[in-house]
């Protein structure tokens, strides 16, 4: 009886283990970011209608933001946006711009902010908004660490999420992460801008991403930058300064310039 017991003990446990193995294939239904790396690591980009977490500490909300910014973008490109904040974001995060979230490529028309009093008005806004399946995504900003997002909050909002296909974005400034069912958990700081003068490096925003739970294969860090014209994340290029195209028109004026310039 208890060789039988072993036996299926052993079975069991390969099938899990075969279950839950990373393979290079890709998932269903999944939104690619457009960073190749991230994709590959994520087998495919992120799964719709669950929970994803976004990290930062307090000094990098506005980057965090943006990162959440672009992640709501692939994810609900055209349906309308639920963004859920404290009444005390304003002051501490700072207000919402309409002008910096066009730029970064969200239709602004399609976004709706709401003000909770506390973390469980927040919660339960959050979670009634999650039930509306005429929306794309709910982002739920929440300052500092709370006893309310423990474990099983962190369940119902991957329960109403699958329920009407929605995907919940978690912001969490300035928190310490604690487990939770989330189908990935990002830290994100401001990436540093390419070398060159003051005039040349204005350009993509850029992150420092950091994948530290990825629930269907291993982690990974990034320099990610957003695209706001594409929509979507992308690798920085390896020569950040422009270089001018070969003049594919004129072929023979180019080579009689170079055979003057080596004599």
């Amino acid at each position: 009886m208890n060789g039988a017991r072993m036996s299926t003990l052993a079975s069991l446990r390969g099938s899990i283990a075969r279950i839950e193995a990373p393979t290079d294939t890709g998932l269903p239904n999944r939104i690619a970011l457009g960073h190749a790396g991230a994709d590959a690591m994520l087998r495919g980009g992120l799964a719709p209608a669950t929970l994803h977490e976004v990290f930062a500490d307090g000094h990098q909300a506005g980057a965090a933001t943006g990162f959440i910014t672009g992640l709501a973008g692939r994810l609900s490109p055209r349906k309308p946006l639920v963004w859920v904040r404290q009444d005390f974001s304003d002051r501490e995060n700072g207000v919402l711009s309409m002008s910096g979230l066009t730029e970064l490529g969200l239709d602004p028309r399609l976004l709706v902010t709401v003000r909770a009093a506390d973390v469980d008005a927040a919660l339960r806004t959050a979670a009634d908004a999650l039930a509306c399946d005429a929306l794309g995504a709910v982002v739920l900003e929440v300052w500092g660490n709370v006893r309310q997002l423990d474990l099983v909050a962190s369940r119902k909002l991957t329960l109403a999420a699958q329920a009407a296909g929605v995907s919940a974005l978690l912001l969490r400034i300035a928190a310490t992460p604690i487990p939770s069912t989330a189908e990935t958990r990002w830290i994100v700081r401001a990436a540093h801008s390419p070398p060159g003068s003051a005039s040349t490096v204005w350009g993509a925003p850029r992150f420092d991403a950091e994948l530290v739970r990825n629930r269907h294969g291993p982690v990974g860090r990034w320099i990610m930058e957003w695209k706001c014209d594409e929509c979507q994340f992308s690798e920085p290029p390896a020569y950040p300064q422009p270089l001018a195209a070969t003049p594919a028109h004129r072929p023979h004026q180019a080579q009689a310039r170079a055979v003057r310039l080596a004599s």
